[in-house]
């Protein structure tokens, strides 16, 4: 599972083909294992009161896991850690990774002991919409009480991450979040076996969170001891390289957490309105389906890549390895958000319409998923344009961006909420990323240099014509298979939804292969190579 793979090497568009195929592939299982666990998880909570408490409860420990660990973190600790390797050899590396988890592990003790004490002004700012609800903000601050501990378990799961990945050891961090989804599963499993009643369940699946936080971190740790490493507990918040992780991470904190952001002051406005937060959580767990097979995969592939050219000066390297991560992305998202666009109810249909979860959940919870698809290829591509900034030392750039980010998305909810509800969230959430990318797309062509030298407004333009093709083709397959098996039942609701997806598929590999989509033959070849090997 922690097989080797070096896309640094060769530097082609194959070879970062190749590598982001394997972490793909184990995204992908992880991310239809969560889309299992939200299936779950909406059979036995639905949209109502319970399953709003859990999902605004879980924001927090999430949010700050974004904020301070998993997100900031990585992006300031992986070009420290890959200049650590480079310059010192393993000892300094390993070195630097034992003092940096020592002093997290003092920081992030004080933040769960700080959460705890005040659960309550924390929920209260977070969802004051469950105020005029009784009960619910009691038990969103008990669940948010007991899921605080996730915050050090994921964050130390992510400092391991980091580490394989600096190693080119890709399959198992990847493979990292979907044990997590495989025991908060099985831990579903026995709640609904159980036969708990809803506060119940809420309150089991939050001990089922932090057990499979404890699990995402224990599955690296064999491969970390492989390569040498040991935990040896060091306290020196003083370390240079320390100091380097700190300077990256304090405008990483906040250049890299414009979705996290944006999704906290969607939960504000969204817990005036019952069913809203479960229904915008249901939506963006599907778009991040794409988001983590496409966006995190080639941008954890490029991000050691590029801090390794960061350090020689090659900018002309990393110019070209951005424009080819751009447009393996383009190919990829440009499609996903037709289909996404052109399928949403049937594919919410299918996913989640059944037990507590009702027709009405699937028509709010798949007009939430059409709006936040307007921004998934910005959201994957900030996955790389980001990292290229830390690898270059200049963590503001993301800071700025994600500055303008919030305040469009703050703004046009304050303009639209009160019309439109939670599609105004949905919408500005999509408009959001967008500007957060155009910001990151002009800096990196003052910076670094223009985009458009290797051939990327073109190769979008031939994607973009394929996949308006391949939407026309979903759409209309969809049309007619409701016509013919109608939308009832589990046969149905997966003719209605597979079918069209498929057809589309077939339609996009078609118009891409007619128009010479240059990323189509670069996929197609590794597949070979593979194959033949």
């Amino acid at each position: 599972m922690s097989s080797a793979v070096n896309p640094g090497a060769g530097g082609s568009t194959r070879s970062l083909a190749r590598a982001a195929g394997l972490v793909s592939a184990l995204t992908f299982l992880s991310r239809v294992l969560g889309l299992v666990r939200e299936q779950v998880f909406a059979a036995l909570l639905g949209a109502g009161l319970y399953a709003d408490a859990f999902q605004a409860a879980f924001k927090v420990p999430n949010l700050l896991r974004d904020l301070f660990a998993e997100g900031a973190l990585s992006a300031a600790f992986v070009p420290t850690y890959a200049r650590a390797l480079a310059q010192g050899g393993r000892e300094r590396a390993f070195g630097m990774a034992c003092r940096l988890l020592t002093v997290l592990a003092a920081l992030l003790g004080v933040l769960v002991v700080a959460g705890f004490v005040f659960a309550g002004p924390l929920v209260r700012v977070l969802a004051p919409g469950f105020e005029s609800v009784p009960g619910k903000h009691e038990i969103t601050v008990v669940l948010t009480r007991v899921m605080l501990p996730f915050l050090p378990l994921v964050s130390f799961a992510a400092v391991a991450m980091g580490m394989l990945n600096a190693h080119h050891r890709f399959g198992t961090p990847a493979f990292a979040p979907a044990v997590f989804n495989m025991v908060t599963i099985a831990w579903a499993a026995g709640l609904w076996w159980a036969g708990f009643p809803a506060a119940q369940v809420a309150m089991g699946w939050a001990l089922g969170t932090v057990a499979g936080g404890a699990a995402q971190l224990l599955i690296q740790v064999p491969a970390l001891l492989r390569e040498g490493w040991r935990f040896r507990p060091q306290w020196a918040p003083g370390d240079p390289d320390l100091r380097s992780v700190a300077d990256l991470m304090a405008p990483a904190t906040v250049g890299l957490a414009a979705v996290q952001v944006n999704i906290f002051v969607n939960t504000l406005f969204a817990s005036f309105e019952p069913g809203a937060v479960s229904w915008l959580q249901y939506a963006f767990r599907i778009l991040y389906l794409p988001i983590g097979i496409f966006g995190v995969a080639v941008g954890t592939v490029v991000t050691t890549g590029l801090a390794h050219r960061a350090a020689a000066g090659d900018l002309d390297g990393m110019r070209q390895a951005v424009d080819r991560a751009l447009r393996l992305l383009a190919f990829l998202t440009v499609p996903a958000t037709a289909g996404l666009m052109t399928l949403a109810t049937p594919i919410v249909r299918l996913l989640f319409e059944r037990g507590q979860f009702a027709s009405r959940d699937t028509a709010q919870t798949a007009a939430a998923l059409l709006l936040f698809s307007f921004g998934l290829v910005a959201y994957t591509s900030v996955k790389v344009l980001a990292p290229a900034f830390y690898a270059l030392g200049r963590p503001r750039v993301p800071l700025m961006a994600s500055a303008a980010a919030v305040g469009t998305n703050l703004v046009f909810v304050l303009l639209l909420h009160r019309q439109a509800g939670f599609r105004a969230i949905a919408l500005g959430t999509a408009l959001a990323s967008v500007v957060n990318v155009a910001v990151l797309l002009s800096a990196f062509g003052r910076s670094v240099g223009s985009l458009g030298k290797d051939g990327l407004p073109g190769s979008l333009l031939r994607v973009v014509l394929a996949s308006v093709g391949m939407a026309g083709v979903t759409w209309t397959s969809a049309r007619l298979l409701e016509d013919l098996v109608g939308t009832r039942g589990l046969a149905a609701q997966a003719a209605t939804a597979l079918g069209p997806i498929l057809a589309g598929l077939g339609a996009y590999g078609a118009l891409a292969w007619l128009l010479r989509v240059p990323e189509l033959r670069d996929l197609l070849g590794s597949v070979r190579s593979r194959l033949s090997r």
